[in-house]
């Protein structure tokens, strides 16, 4: 079985020479720098500094705690150093499953490892890596609760059928589901329902809209998780509502019931455990059972008689929000308040993400998570992954570090697991606080001139005692012990801060806290402050140093590490317009406020990031549709009116295509509050489609009407042209003279008249006649 022991511990080594250059370069050696008597205080110091048990080594008051590599170059052999280092084995890996039905399915494994061993040593850190992966058509338990109060009547018409509805829906995504059903109403007693003799059979004697009910109660179990679906609907027709009196109801006892009776409702342990609350009104929350005498708390157990009813109805309160989160976690189980209609919607969102949590975390360790999603990108700060499909595989990398040592004999171990998923890792923590060398210590041993405890190379002097081999007793001075007090030559015996005695500082006491140091040179208040918080109360002084604890860096520890302070609700680093430094977001972008970066009207994309709130919050349509998302991400105050009014010179009009090829438009601005206003039109603005007949019509009309305008133009040119050729003909008429004088043609008629005469010319007779 693979191990990171080997990897972690090159790791280590190359930490620690790295670690010696550094200070090595800077001039301070923290190793040396405190008055480290024993080989456990050494290694509390930091995780780089190692001890030498070696006996002969040390002498000339050099310290036997040190960094390793100047151990070996002083002298120390390698097998008398202590020094351990924090590590990860792996004690099983079982590979990720494929697919989620089928005879293997008790065997699905969803997250590798499943369990490791932690190896720690007080300031180390040490890593290990998981992966994640949701498996293909995985079984799905849904337990589907109704509140059966008389305001839910019509509800309860139309869920006749429901259970054909949810199979036909989630099996696009499952081939193993199974359905339950359960109701509630309320407590029955005073002041939630009708106590009354005349209303303990029939809570609505009397009431004229709705005459007949059943009796009122609290929960009550109907159907165990089955795959028949026929029987699911068989029940829910049986089913009768009942009245209570107040508007609350008592739905908070009906989920906790549903998600602790685990064998009564039958929650598979292999299956993704679904609950859908249906209810048309707020629950009542603890403390509200007081109105009716109610003290006792609920204990958080499952409390179902012989029929299946709730039967601690009216002896506890009504749960916690708190108690009601803890046990459906503890459970795994998913809780929806019910949007039937998109259910498969939800569940598809549901498992489209990956998100890790923490279980029995011991305070004295600090974890720190880095995500690496589809992307491939690692995202320091972040335990979770959205934007996922049935099938893809995330991993998260977890770093480990033991900010102190618990009491011996104290075993610690942590869970870590998907939410929602029953797999999950365990890990056990080792914590190295001990010596290997504290095993051979030898008590009045003569090293120590039989006065001491001689452990790890050095001698525990008996109270009295003092010297590096408890030859001396408290009270000796002279001047020949004096110099071996001063750091150097000039300077003050013991810092000014204690007496010389045997060759050795005894540091006085201060009640700002602790002074020590082979001369009384160190302490631990001396060191940067922040807001008056020594270290800013995230990390230890030492000699005038802040050692920060895990996640905080900084001359005074002031600077967080942490990212997920920066994380946006839309799981991006600052909304992708800044930087995460010190835990808060610097935003770069011009225009972009808030604690996330997330609000800027001015920006490029900010009328695309507001318009999946106006299309979810509106419209319940869009990436964001389901119920959960939408809350969680759109919190902006949206208003609607009729028309836009555009005066404002801080709100940024935006406008985007539906899918009915609409247009819809909205403002979004920032008020001084720092609240968001996004102010949108009720409805899109639709252009009508054009109507078949009218255009038909309109058409025809059009022919018709060019051919008349066209006949009319004809008519017209012709008329006009006739009215032209008309007035040429009259004018050369009247320029014409047909007098009959003047007719060239015309000849005035003769008469010729013939008279008969006799000529006797040259021996001729004419007769002369009229012609």
């Amino acid at each position: 079985m693979w191990s990171a022991a080997p990897w972690t511990r090159r790791a280590a080594l190359c930490c620690v020479l790295l670690q010696t250059l550094v200070h090595s370069s800077g001039g301070l050696n923290m190793c040396m720098s405190g008055s480290t008597t024993s080989c456990e205080e050494c290694l509390l110091i930091h995780p780089n500094c190692a001890w030498c048990s070696q006996q002969d080594f040390g002498r000339g008051w050099m310290s036997r705690c040190d960094f390793f590599t100047n151990l070996l170059k002083r002298g120390c052999e390698n097998r008398f150093i202590e020094f351990p280092s924090s590590r990860t084995s792996i004690l099983e890996s079982r590979p990720l499953s494929s697919k989620g039905s089928g005879w293997t399915q008790y065997d699905v494994v969803q997250i590798m490892p499943q369990k490791i061993s932690l190896s720690l040593r007080p300031g180390g850190q040490t890593w290990f890596g998981l992966q994640v992966r949701q498996v293909e058509d995985y079984p799905v338990d849904l337990y589907y609760l109704m509140d059966l109060s008389l305001s839910m009547k019509d509800d309860l018409d139309t869920i006749r059928n429901l259970g054909t509805k949810l199979a036909l829906e989630m099996g696009k995504l499952t081939s193993n589901f199974r359905l339950g059903f359960g109701s509630f109403v309320d407590k029955n007693m005073s002041p939630f329902s009708y106590t009354a003799d005349k209303y303990q059979e029939n809570p609505c004697n009397g009431y004229k809209l709705f005459p007949n009910c059943v009796p009122t109660f609290g929960f009550r179990h109907i159907l165990s998780l089955t795959d028949k679906v026929d029987r699911f609907n068989e029940e829910v027709q049986k089913q009768m509502v009942s009245r209570n009196r107040d508007a609350p109801e008592g739905g908070f006892d009906a989920i906790l019931q549903a998600a602790v009776c685990k064998e009564e409702i039958g929650w598979r342990k292999e299956a993704y455990h679904l609950l859908v609350f249906a209810t048309d009104d707020v629950p009542h929350l603890a403390l509200d059972g007081r109105l009716g005498g109610l003290v006792q708390p609920h204990d958080g157990r499952c409390h179902l008689n012989d029929k299946n009813e709730y039967s601690a109805s009216t002896q506890m309160d009504y749960p916690s929000l708190a108690l009601l989160g803890e046990k459906l976690a503890e459970n795994n189980i998913f809780l929806i308040f019910a949007v039937t209609k998109r259910l498969y919607v939800i569940y598809k969102n549901i498992r489209s993400k990956v998100e890790l949590s923490v279980w029995d975390h011991p305070e004295d360790l600090s974890l720190s998570f880095t995500a690496t999603c589809q992307d491939g990108q690692p995202l320091p700060g972040l335990r979770k992954c959205a934007d996922l499909k049935i099938g893809d595989t995330v991993s998260f990398n977890v770093s480990v570090e033991a900010r102190s040592c618990p009491p011996r004999g104290t075993d610690q171990s942590f869970t870590i697991k998907p939410v929602g998923f029953k797999d999950r890792l365990e890990v056990s923590v080792d914590y190295q606080c001990d010596c290997g060398c504290s095993q051979t210590a030898k008590s009045n041993s003569s090293i120590c001139s039989s006065m001491g405890t001689y452990t790890c190379g050095t001698c525990q002097c008996e109270p009295g005692y003092l010297g590096a081999r408890c030859e001396c007793q408290e009270g000796d001075s002279g001047s020949m012990y004096l110099s071996a007090c001063r750091e150097a030559e000039g300077k003050q015996i013991c810092s000014g801060r204690g007496e010389c005695s045997c060759n050795q500082c005894l540091c006085y006491e201060s009640e700002f806290g602790k002074i020590y140091g082979s001369f009384c040179e160190c302490d631990d208040f001396s060191c940067a402050r922040h807001k008056g918080i020594l270290c800013s109360g995230h990390g230890e002084c030492h000699c005038g140093e802040c050692k920060c604890h895990a996640g905080y860096v900084g001359d005074n520890c002031n600077c967080s590490t942490e990212t997920s302070t920066c994380v946006s609700d839309d799981g991006r680093m600052c909304s992708g317009r800044g930087s995460c430094v010190c835990g808060r977001c610097q935003c770069s972008e011009p225009g972009a406020f808030g604690d996330t970066c997330e609000k800027c009207p001015t920006c490029p994309d900010a009328c695309g990031t507001k318009r999946e709130c106006i299309e979810c919050r509106l419209f319940n349509s869009g990436r964001l549709a389901d119920n959960q998302t939408c809350q969680r991400l759109c919190k902006d105050e949206i208003i609607t009116v009729e028309m836009l009014k555009t005066e404002d010179p801080n709100a940024v009009l935006c406008l985007y295509k539906t899918d009915d090829d609409c247009v819809m438009k909205f403002m979004y601005s920032e008020h001084a509050s720092g609240l968001s206003v996004l102010t949108a039109l009720k409805e899109p603005e639709c252009s009508r489609g054009p109507d078949a007949l009218m255009v038909l019509l309109a058409v025809v009309g059009s022919i018709l009407l060019v051919g008349v305008v066209l006949l009319a133009v004809w008519k017209l040119v012709i008329t006009i042209h006739d009215h032209r050729e008309f007035a040429r003909f009259q004018s050369a008429r009247s320029r014409a003279r047909y007098e009959m004088a003047s007719n060239p043609l015309y000849k005035q008629p003769v008469s010729t008249h013939f008279v008969e005469t006799d000529f006797n010319m040259f021996g001729k007779s004419y007769n002369g006649g009229v012609h």
